[in-house]
C-alpha cells in the first residue's frame, strides 16, 4: 500500500536536486495557469549574469528542508481541491494521504480547481514534521470559473528510509482551510534609490539600457555589445516582446550631478539603476516591469555589468552587497 511520496536513500545534495525536480514535474502534471505571483515560494534562482568581480555574492537557494515539504503540500492541495466522487480521484489523493482511500467524497469531481498554489508559510513542528500553509487560487465552474485566493494548512511528515534518513513525504491529515496568515499581505518595502525621473535621451546610460533591453527582450541587436567584459547574459528566447520603453529611472545612492548625465565617468566607475519599463508584445499591449541594473564605465561608454537579483532595500545596511546578482 502506498504511504506517500517515497524515494530511495540518497545524499543531502542529491535529495535537494530530487525534491526540486519532483516539485516542478508534479506541477506540470497537476496544475495549470500562472503561478500565484505574489505568493510564490522562492526557488533556486538561475544566475543571469557572471563577471570576474568576486566580491559580489550570488543569491542563495532556498533550503531543501523547506522546499521538499512545501512542494509536496502545494501539489497535495491541488489534488484535494478537485477531488470528487470517483475511484480515480481517491487513488490520486491517496498518493499524498493514504487514508483517503477509505473516504467518501460527495463533491463533484473537478467542480473546483486550484489554478495555482504556492506555499506562503512553513513551520517545522518537530524533526521531520512540518506545517505548510498553501495559498491557492480556486476557480468554481458553477460560477463561471471566478477565482478567489484561499488558504489551506497542511501537516507534512517525512517518511523514514534506511538508517533513519528521510526518503519521502506523506500528509498526516486532510488539509484545513484557514484564514490568510498574519503578514501575508504587507506594505511594499522601501527601496534604496533616489527619486525616480523620466529618462533623458541624452544620457549615455539610458542609451545603453535602451539598446540592451531591446536585444534582451525583443531580439533586436547584438546583446554582447552592451555587456562589460566577463559578463555573460543570454537574451530571452523566444523573444516575448516587440518593443520596450523606459518610463522612469532612479539611482542607487548618489546619482550623477545635475547636468552631468551626458558625460561618462572614468573607467571602472559603477552606477546602479532601478529601471521601470513598459513592454509591448503580440498579446500584451502594455506590460510594466522593473529591472535593477548595474552599469560600469569603460572606454567612454556605459556597459551592463549585471542584472541584479533584486532591488536594494533601504532597510538593510548591507543591501548593496547582499542583493547583487550575477556580478
Amino acid at each position: 500500500m502506498d504511504t506517500g511520496w517515497a524515494t530511495t536513500p540518497m545524499s543531502t545534495g542529491a535529495m535537494a536536486n530530487w525534491t526540486a525536480l519532483a516539485r516542478w514535474s508534479a506541477w506540470g502534471l497537476l496544475l495549470t495557469g500562472p503561478l500565484l505571483g505574489g505568493w510564490a515560494l522562492a526557488s533556486t534562482p538561475q544566475p543571469v549574469a557572471v563577471s570576474s568581480r568576486a566580491e559580489a555574492p550570488k543569491a542563495q537557494p532556498a533550503s531543501s528542508d523547506a522546499v521538499a515539504p512545501s512542494g509536496f503540500a502545494e501539489v497535495y492541495v491541488a489534488a484535494y481541491v478537485k477531488a470528487g466522487d470517483s475511484d480515480a480521484a481517491s487513488e490520486e489523493l491517496a498518493t499524498f494521504y493514504p487514508a483517503a482511500r477509505a473516504m467518501t467524497w460527495r463533491a463533484e469531481e473537478g467542480a473546483e480547481r486550484a489554478e495555482s498554489a504556492s506555499a506562503v508559510q512553513v513551520r517545522q513542528i518537530s524533526a521531520g514534521y512540518w506545517s505548510v500553509t498553501v495559498a491557492a487560487r480556486i476557480t468554481d465552474s458553477s460560477k463561471g470559473n471566478e477565482g478567489h485566493v484561499r488558504y489551506f494548512q497542511v501537516p507534512v511528515r517525512a517518511t523514514a528510509g534506511t538508517k533513519g534518513a528521510a526518503s519521502g513525504w506523506v500528509a498526516a491529515a486532510l488539509p484545513a482551510e484557514v484564514a490568510a496568515p498574519t503578514g501575508a499581505k504587507g506594505a511594499a518595502p522601501e527601496l534604496s534609490y533616489g527619486s525616480a525621473h523620466a529618462p533623458l535621451a541624452s544620457d549615455p546610460a539610458v542609451q545603453t539600457i535602451n539598446g540592451f533591453l531591446a536585444a534582451y527582450l525583443t531580439g533586436r541587436g547584438e546583446l554582447d555589445r552592451y555587456l562589460s567584459p566577463g559578463t555573460t547574459l543570454h537574451a530571452v528566447r523566444p523573444a516575448p516582446y516587440t518593443a520596450v520603453t523606459i518610463t522612469q529611472i532612479s539611482d542607487h545612492g548618489q546619482g550623477p550631478a545635475e547636468g552631468a548625465e551626458a558625460q561618462v565617468p572614468p573607467d571602472g566607475v559603477q552606477r546602479r539603476l532601478l529601471v521601470d519599463v513598459e513592454a509591448v508584445g503580440k498579446h500584451t499591449s502594455s506590460r510594466p516591469m522593473t529591472y535593477a541594473i548595474e552599469l560600469c564605465a569603460r572606454d567612454g561608454r556605459w556597459e551592463v555589468a549585471a542584472l541584479e537579483a533584486a532591488p536594494a532595500l533601504a532597510t538593510s545596511a548591507n543591501s548593496s552587497s547582499q542583493e547583487r546578482h550575477g556580478s
